[in-house]
């Protein structure tokens, strides 16, 4: 049997976030607004990309974990990553007592959080299936992260961000430290994925006792525009970027 982590979006709709999913044929991705991650089969034939289309709507963008398939005529590659998936191998106790869950009315705060440190995808509806927690100074958000994927017996530690004039003061190292103890008090093993060869992953994580386990492609890519245009921004949607980066701690 495969491994949870072999194909993590694949994983987690069909197993902890299975009501969260949206489905043609063999493509499944998250419900529109809450993330654009999408999972496809292992060599999609000319139907899958049409259902993929489908589920993405005109222009739309769909995130690839740990899959690299050969895009056929009509769609783009926005962003191309090469990652490493990262998992918890030791006990971790490292709640922080600043530390707080966050709520739907910090989203605008959250959204525009995301803008200014572009740690990867956040929509403005990804509360209902990912729990985000934060920390505070003098009343603004300042670091955040959240608990997104759910494979079998696994839980995603995601979208961490500090603002720029905060990093460098172990932060995001507070962060995910909490996180990974949420996680793991829940009977569940951390993970994570990072752009690979950043000089921030093994001092992060590592002193966090997580380990590399396999190196991934973090792929977005676009659906046929067919005369449709590109989500806009507004309203708590934060575009994506070329890049999708790791926290700066």
């Amino acid at each position: 049997m495969p491994h949870p982590l072999d194909l993590p979006v694949r994983a987690s709709l069909t197993a902890g976030h299975v009501r969260f999913a949206r489905q043609r044929g063999r493509v499944l991705r998250y419900a529109p607004g809450l993330a654009p991650f999408a999972a496809l089969p292992d060599r999609p034939e000319p139907e899958d990309w049409a259902d993929a289309a489908m589920l993405a709507g005109p222009g739309g963008l769909l995130h690839l974990v740990g899959q690299d398939p050969e895009l056929p005529a009509g769609w783009l590659t926005v962003s191309h990553v090469r990652g490493v998936q990262l998992v918890l191998r030791r006990p971790v106790t490292a709640y922080d007592k600043e530390v707080r869950e966050l709520s739907p009315v910090d989203i605008p705060e959250m959204a525009a959080l995301v803008r200014a440190t572009r740690p990867g995808p956040f929509q403005p509806g990804s509360h209902r299936c990912t729990a985000y927690f934060g920390m505070r100074r003098y009343g603004t958000l300042i670091a955040m992260g959240g608990l997104r994927m759910r494979p079998a017996g696994h839980t995603e530690i995601s979208t961490v961000c500090t603002l720029p004039e905060y990093r460098r003061r172990g932060l995001a190292r507070r962060l995910v430290g909490h996180l990974s103890s949420v996680a793991a008090d829940q009977g569940t093993t951390p993970f994570l994925h990072a752009e690979a060869g950043r000089e921030v992953v093994p001092r992060l994580y590592g002193s966090l006792g997580y380990e590399p386990r396999r190196d991934l492609s973090l792929r977005e890519i676009a659906a046929p525009v067919g005369g449709a245009r590109l989500p806009a921004a507004g309203n708590g949607y934060v575009p994506p970027v070329p890049r999708q980066r790791g926290p700066s701690d």
